[in-house]
């Protein structure tokens, strides 16, 4: 059964984006507005979650709203003007209702809080009059936040086809204090900024943070012995050790996507090199040679290859080589300086920094270095990471002066630009996958 006309666009947008331009005659009897990079996203119906806490209910409900509203593919409406207040998970809805209002797309859910968190969702498609899925959950009160992540990315999974982002978090590097003197200290939050923790104390300057793909192991770059160096931290412990002793600085670490391997630059004799090491220690590799400036090192998601950033052809580029090193290749040829590349999760793009003209701009382009695209340009914005579904990044933004730097966010498409809210200043984010 083909479900929600509408919802089949987004699929296809998310699918291909840009081709959709082409496709005059099909944009308009889906009844979306497809050109270029834009579309308009998918007006969605959620009423409050039922529950014997209606204010609970109200809440996990509200969490889904702001998810979806903040992915650029959905427009919630808003709920005083529902037809029905309140969602009946165990009734079918009565779709001429919901039709006669123009909802496509229906989310109904409940929601109970004791000894655990159970909730359950199913979305309909009222113009079908099916359901497009649905999902129970259960979770522990201290994470109840969770469930209404879960149920956000069962939504977008269902209406887009693609994997959702929403049960993940971001680590970061949450900034202090005045400009002179900032205290810089690793902080976790989820990705729409609640729940915030502190994982350093600021005693020592702690820098790029990066997950391991289970998610409890991050390295970092620590000033403790004075000069950076690479740190291990186990979240689930609190346990921080030195990764690797070689070079008076090692610094840019990042793993690969098995997690038994961290790759990361070396500072020795003036020359700057990329080296790989267990995770576990052991003995480094070194991959690079010479006398140029190799770092930022990221592996393609089958651990096959590397790409990096080296001024060995006079001016910071990207380059890409085998993993256990060999003759890099040049990949970036655009204008101006490129730095932090990263490869995506899908392993169809690269994002990086482009420096140039006085502005700084985050963009993506083909591994083989074709197909570059810019997404968002301005001053000093760097450091781009990706969501796990490979269709969000997040980077930071410095605006100068007296402020400090912030997370934003912005889809491959070049849209739905966000600031993301934290607590204090913050730079360096990575993304989690999603959890389990």
């Amino acid at each position: 059964m083909t479900l929600l006309t509408r919802r089949n666009a987004l699929k296809l947008g998310l699918a291909g984006g840009i081709a959709m331009a082409a496709a005059t005659r099909a944009a308009a009897q889906l009844n979306i507005t497809v050109e270029g990079a834009n579309f308009r996203p998918l007006p969605i119906a959620i009423p409050d979650f039922a529950s014997s806490d209606p204010a609970f209910g109200r809440e996990i409900a509200e969490i889904v709203r702001n998810n979806l509203r903040r992915s650029g593919l959905f427009v919630p409406l808003d709920p005083a003007q529902l037809p029905v207040q309140v969602g009946d998970v165990n009734a079918t809805p009565d779709f001429n209702t919901w039709l006669q209002v123009n909802v496509d797309a229906l989310v109904m859910g409940a929601v109970e809080r004791g000894g655990t968190i159970s909730s359950s969702v199913r979305v309909w498609d009222t113009r079908q009059g099916a359901q497009a899925v649905g999902r129970s959950y259960n979770t522990d009160p201290g994470s109840y936040r969770r469930v209404g992540h879960q149920i956000s990315d069962a939504i977008y999974e269902a209406l887009t086809g693609g994997s959702g982002y929403f049960d993940t978090r971001v680590i970061y590097v949450a900034e202090s204090g005045p400009k002179a003197n900032r205290v810089r200290r690793l902080a976790i939050m989820d990705q729409d900024g609640a729940n915030a923790q502190y994982l350093t104390d600021g005693s020592s300057m702690a820098l790029t943070p990066r997950f391991s793909p289970n998610g409890d192991l991050v390295t970092y770059m620590n000033f403790a012995d004075g000069n950076p160096q690479v740190y291990l931290l186990q979240l689930s412990t609190g346990r921080q050790q030195r990764l690797a002793s070689v070079g008076a600085m090692t610094f840019a670490p990042r793993f690969s996507p098995d997690g038994g391997t961290v790759a990361f630059s070396v500072e020795q004799g003036g020359a700057t090199n990329i080296y790989a090491v267990s995770s576990g220690g052991g003995q480094p590799m070194q991959l690079t040679s010479g006398a140029a400036i190799d770092t930022g090192p990221s592996y393609s998601p089958d651990g096959s290859r590397i790409v990096f950033e080296s001024d060995r052809g006079g001016s910071p580029q990207i380059y890409m080589m085998g993993a256990g090193g060999g003759e890099p290749q040049r990949i970036s040829f655009g204008q101006g300086l490129y730095s932090t590349p990263v490869w995506s999760p899908q392993g169809d793009l690269i994002a990086f920094t482009r420096q140039g003209g006085g502005q700084f701009s985050i963009g993506v382009m083909n591994p083989d270095g074709s197909g570059e695209r810019l997404l968002y340009t301005g001053f000093h914005a760097e450091g781009p990471t990706w969501a796990p579904n490979g269709r969000v990044i997040m980077f930071f933004q410095d605006p100068g002066g007296n402020d400090g730097p912030r997370l934003m966010s912005i889809d491959i498409w070049g849209r739905n630009l966000l600031t993301i809210p934290t607590e204090t200043y913050a730079s360096d984010p990575a993304w989690s996958g999603l959890r389990t």
